[in-house]
């Protein structure tokens, strides 16, 4: 006798399914209707445990980062094959007596209401990046919680085409620019600044051209967009204009910023866009969760300076260009989290 049984893949790519079974349906990303699915399948795991777990959370987020997901009917008797599978596909399994389990067979999600206690599967390479940010934490004597989870790894992110991540620099420029001439009392035409940016002003966001459509914007937004050459720092860098990401202590050199843009010839900075390697994203996206988690818990739990001379805003910048570049939520730019 057969049961079906729905594996969800973080993997962007699953190897097949090396074990006997019978296919019902496979479907990523590219199919509208897996997001419909997964939301559903979010509540309806919700609904049977409404009170908030760790294994709950991380099942929770697990999901969201699904791939593919693979339905299939299979024997019960090759369970143990399809463990092998698991781990490398990255999948939790959805069971017809409606448990969540962990590629080892162990219970996430109990029907029955009982708490599940099972860990959430992450790839390897990501655990391994997260141990060793966070002996390089330690060695700084910055203190995080060994139970925040790893980011994203290799076979799961979707990195953000090169050339979108240029023209998001180009927009951050045109607004950090604008805010710093408004900052400073002698503001800068916004029509001037569109043309010496043109593919920056295509590329602003809902609330990117609202802030440059308004003569005087708020003091507030005028800080927070001057703030953002924090964030155009970090996607110089993804982009291979500065070779290395310092330790977020300080600001960004903004002339050097402003300069390598500027300089630019900026059709070709946007046609000839190369991103650096993935795993040097993910390593400095999973330091800067971290370091975040640190700087907010000393000041909004423990009413302290953070460690380390962290910059809160330095990070809160990094922390959300990074999130957007590797698709965090798949949330666009104006409505990136920085959750930790």
């Amino acid at each position: 006798m057969t049961i079906t049984v729905n594996a969800y893949c973080t993997h962007r790519d699953p190897p097949p399914l090396g074990f006997a079974h019978s296919l019902n349906s496979r479907r990523g990303r590219s199919d509208p209707e897996l997001t419909e699915h997964l939301n559903g399948f979010i509540g309806f795991v919700m609904r049977m445990r409404p009170q908030m777990t760790a294994a709950l959370y991380a099942t929770l987020r697990h999901i969201e980062r699904v791939q593919t997901q693979i339905s299939f009917e299979v024997d019960p008797a090759v369970f143990d094959e399809m463990v092998g599978w698991a781990q490398q596909a990255n999948a939790i399994f959805f069971m017809p007596d409606g448990a969540v389990l962990n590629p080892s067979g162990a219970v996430l999600v109990d029907p029955s209401g009982a708490p599940g206690t099972a860990a959430v599967p992450f790839p390897a390479d990501a655990v391994l990046r997260k141990q060793s940010t966070d002996t390089a934490l330690a060695e700084r004597h910055i203190r995080v919680p060994a139970s925040l989870p790893p980011v994203v790894g290799e076979t799961e992110v979707q990195l953000r085409s090169a050339e979108d991540v240029a023209r998001r620099a180009l927009a951050l420029m045109l607004v950090a620019v604008r805010a710093e001439s408004l900052s400073a009392g002698e503001p800068l035409p916004v029509a001037e600044l569109r043309e010496k940016l043109s593919a920056g002003y295509d590329a602003a966001s809902p609330a990117e051209h609202a802030f440059l459509s308004e003569e005087q914007p708020p003091e507030q937004s005028i800080v927070n967009s001057v703030w953002r050459y924090e964030a155009l720092f970090v996607l110089a860098w993804a982009l291979g204009l500065f070779d290395e990401l310092p330790f977020p202590d300080r600001i960004c050199d903004v002339p050097a910023v402003a300069k390598a843009f500027f300089d630019a010839d900026r059709a070709r900075l946007v046609s000839e866009a190369r991103l650096r390697d993935a795993s040097d994203i993910l390593d400095a996206l999973d330091l800067h969760y971290r370091l975040h988690w640190a700087a907010r818990q000393a000041m909004q739990v423990e009413h302290k300076e953070p460690p380390a001379g962290l910059e809160p805003g330095v990070l809160q910048e990094r922390h959300h260009a990074l999130n957007w570049l590797t698709r965090f939520a798949d949330a666009e730019w104006d409505d990136v989290d920085t959750p930790t």
